[in-house]
């Protein structure tokens, strides 16, 4: 009798960094892939597991399918014995487009359309109410009793505001765009000539100013002293032609006819007559996006809210919470005539179940109708993983990278139950995070290490919670088990922050805010906080930052914000996790801004001198210096039809990106390319006589990205070392009056490297900084100097202050999660607080 296979085996292991591993990954288990950054953990699980997990799978498909279907390569490994199909939930969901909502996402937004056109009131032609007949669903007809009109109710197709249900006003998004009035007066201080009318200071618009001053509107006059009659003109005048005379660079004068238009007009015109984006970065700056006036933000055409369905249209319906959603459905059955009590029961459970998986992994604050382009990478992914959970698949194997990002520690326990769900289908399932509280919950350890890039690559310990925790050479051990330093920096008490000036603002109303009032103080770390949807980014990202960044430029703060103290703040920078560069040719040199003093090297050479070759000559962007090949990738994609595409390394370049004339010219015995193949740790010290180059790397190096090579792809960094690469310009420099706000800047980053980046605060705060950071990572909030926690809960059960003080504080704040949690944990560390 041939044996049931217990683990996937994996023999020889070479992908990316991986130093020819073996390993054994318990079937039907949850198994644990931590390491720190860089360390490989990834690409075991991603590059390896799922890609070969898929590619076994797809190739039982018909050529013709797999033609249609994006495929992943075989990976670098000798063998893969008994390994399932293989999904995957990647750190970083595809941001949906402007039409996708968390009710087409989730499709659940599919069962409730069909739900409306078979159960609902219909409204016939003429006006009158019919009350829900199971007619609809038998013939699609019905005849109205009252004027015994014969006409189709809306189908289920017909309440899809993607295609023929959309609103006709906005077509489907929602939303409409309009010029911001209070934009188009730079500084009412500045006279017209000096340019106080920021809308007459857009491409092709030079003449707007001469057209005015032949109205009887002068220029050097301050716009605010202007009378009332004139700023009317400036602001809302008719379009009219006017004489006005333009000199040319010769000095001669030309008389022409011009179009007056006004400060709006010349904004909407401008808009409507360029391709580019530099010049439609500078003119969205005069538009907000507001609510469509004729469909009042559902999206739906008008018409179709006219159809009810147990009271509600469907527009009401999709703004419910998903909370508010579930108490619905186990309602509408009761709203209908008997016989149409079965079906009613069959697609309200359909929607129940949708929902089910959703509030298990806390995103009961959310509505059908949220617009999928405003949620977070973490709500992201868990509505991804509720779709797996839904399916009910059993005999897969699921890759999950980071599913605790943006996950408050109060929510984890949801997370499990997810996890336990998937199991207990009949599946395996192989989770890459850094989170202990997950970690510790594993059925199986793989920890990857020791260390980042070439310093990593080998399976560093293994085995159960209990026998990686007595394993003197793991790394993630000591934070197991709380036999490590938890407080990292010296953090301000009690009574040194009621010396200290602070922000302040008051929120009226935005989203779950309501009468808000919050404090942050200056020059030292606060951390936000709270479980998801609870107000943290609508105070900061949405409140605080653009009321300093108008109060910044004398403009009047956002109609939500009612009160403002700055703090002191003159400038705000905001690092975020969103990808660094476009593509694969943003590299960490480029984007450090090394490279250009690099290639000046390479030019000032005596053989470059000799060929008159320039700095850009040392481009692989440029035809001039890149392989002819792969055009300066330094890798070929073969397009072999029903086979997935190829990637090889240049078989013309070997990766290196340059042609051969350019290698040929060599520094310091360094070719261009091997220069790019350097860590930034390695290149800190090649180039320490250049203190230009030097002190970018130093830099590199103090925000923990040494191990990083000078030629590594941006768009592949993780969230974490995205957002510190983008720190790299601001070090070294006197931050007094700067605020730094970082959403979520753990995401990717182990506990280990979490220490690293309490240090980078740190640096920034010894430069008289101020920071806040949005997270609910607990080792971040311990070693806070403030933190100011939200809740209690999401969405409407959320947006108010529950606790605001030091860490310590936030321990014995009765009503916060945040507390309770932070309590519990620091206890593990030997802390009492």
């Amino acid at each position: 009798m041939s044996r049931i296979p217990e683990a996937i085996e994996i023999h020889g292991a070479r992908a990316n960094n991986l130093k020819n591993i073996n390993v054994n990954i318990p079937l039907n288990r949850f198994v644990a892939v931590c390491g720190v950054s860089g360390s490989g953990k990834s690409t075991l699980a991603t590059d390896v597991l799922y890609a070969e997990g898929s590619r076994r799978y797809l190739e039982a498909l018909s050529t013709y399918t797999r033609r249609r279907i994006g495929q992943t390569a075989r990976p670098e490994v000798d063998s893969i014995r008994f390994l399932p199909s293989a999904v995957a939930l990647r750190q970083r969901p595809t941001v949906p487009g402007i039409r996708s909502t968390l009710g087409t996402m989730s499709e659940l937004l599919n069962i409730l359309r069909l739900s409306f056109s078979r159960l609902g009131s219909h409204v016939c032609p003429n006006g009158h109410r019919q009350e829900p007949s199971l007619t609809v669903a038998q013939t699609g007809s019905l005849t109205c009793p009252v004027c015994h009109v014969v006409f189709n109710p809306p189908s289920a197709e017909d309440f899809a505001f993607n295609a023929q249900g959309a609103c006709p006003t906005c077509h489907g998004t929602g939303e409409v765009r309009e010029v911001d009035e209070t934009t188009l007066i730079g500084d009412p201080d500045k006279t017209i000539q000096e340019g106080a009318v920021a809308g007459w200071r857009v491409p092709g618009s030079f003449f707007y100013p001469r057209a005015a001053e032949k109205l009887g509107i002068p220029l050097d006059v301050p716009y605010k002293d202007l009378p009332a009659r004139q700023k009317k003109l400036i602001l809302g005048g008719q379009s009219v032609k006017v004489p006005v005379e333009v000199t040319d660079r010769s000095g001669r004068v030309f008389r022409m006819e011009a179009t007056y238009l006004n400060a709006r007009d010349a904004v909407e015109h401008a808009f409507r007559g360029t391709d580019s984006e530099k010049s439609l970065a500078r003119l969205n700056k005069f538009y907000r996006i507001g609510k469509c006036p004729a469909c009042g933000g559902s999206r739906f055409a008008p018409h179709l809210l006219k159809s009810l369905l147990d009271g509600k249209t469907i527009a009401d319906v999709s703004a419910l919470s998903l909370e508010g959603l579930a108490q619905y459905a186990r309602t509408v059955k009761k709203s209908l005539p008997k016989v149409m009590e079965p079906l009613a029961a069959k697609l309200m459970q359909e929607v129940e179940n949708g929902i089910h998986p959703l509030l298990l992994l806390g995103l009961d604050y959310l509505s059908l109708d949220r617009a999928g382009s405003t949620l977070s990478t973490g709500e992201l992914q868990r509505i991804q993983l509720a779709r797996t959970l839904k399916n009910e698949t059993t005999g897969v194997l699921y890759v999950l990278d980071e599913p605790s990002i943006g996950l408050h520690p109060a929510n984890v326990t949801g997370l499990f139950d997810v996890f336990e769900g998937l199991l207990n289908q009949g599946n395996s399932l192989v989770v890459v995070d850094h989170d202990t509280a997950i970690l510790g919950k594993a059925d199986y350890l793989v920890e990857m290490g020791p260390g980042a890039g070439s310093a990593g690559g080998t399976i560093v310990s293994e085995g159960t919670v209990e026998e990686v925790v007595r394993n003197p050479s793991s790394i993630i051990a000591p934070y197991l088990t709380g036999n490590t330093r938890l407080l990292v920096r010296t953090r301000s008490g009690g009574k040194d922050l009621l010396n200290q000036r602070f922000m302040r603002l008051t929120v009226n109303q935005l989203y779950t805010l309501k009468n808000v009032d919050a404090a942050f103080p200056s020059d030292r770390l606060s951390v936000v906080t709270g479980v998801s949807g609870s107000g943290k980014t609508a105070l900061v990202l949405d409140s605080l930052v653009p009321a300093l960044t108008a109060s910044i430029k004398k403009q009047p703060p956002p109609a939500h914000v009612r009160l403002l103290d700055t703090g002191g703040i003159r400038r705000v920078v905001t690092v975020d996790a969103v990808p660094v560069g476009k593509n694969d040719r943003s590299t960490v040199a480029t984007y450090s801004g090394v490279f250009d003093a690099i290639r000046e090297l390479f030019a000032a050479t005596p053989a470059a001198r000799k060929k008159y070759w320039n700095a850009g000559r040392f481009s692989y962007n440029l035809k001039e210096g890149a392989c002819p090949t792969c055009g300066g990738t330094g890798d070929i994609s073969l397009d072999i039809q029903y086979l997935p595409d190829m990637v090889l390394v240049c078989p013309e370049c070997g990766g290196k990106r340059y042609n051969q004339d350019t290698l040929n010219i060599v520094w310091e015995g360094y070719t261009i390319a091997d220069i790019l193949s350097l860590p930034v740790s390695d290149a800190w010290e090649l180039f320490t006589d250049y203190p230009a180059i030097h002190q970018k790397l130093s830099s590199l190096a103090g925000l923990g990205l040494g191990y990083l090579t000078l030629g590594e792809s941006t768009p592949e960094l993780s969230g974490g070392e995205a957002q510190r690469l983008k720190l790299v310009s601001e070090m070294g420099r006197t931050q007094k009056g700067t605020l730094f706000v970082f959403d979520e800047p753990t995401i990717g980053l182990h506990p280990q490297d979490i220490r690293t980046l309490i240090q980078v605060f740190d640096s920034l705060l010894d430069a008289e900084a101020t920071i806040i950071v949005i997270e609910h990572d607990l080792d971040v909030i311990a070693n806070a100097d403030y933190v100011l926690d939200m809740g209690p809960r999401g969405g409407d059960g959320g947006g108010r202050v529950m606790a605001a003080g030091t860490p310590q504080q936030l321990c014995h704040a009765a009503e916060s999660l945040t507390g309770k949690n932070l309590s519990a944990y620091v206890r593990r560390f030997g802390l009492d607080w």
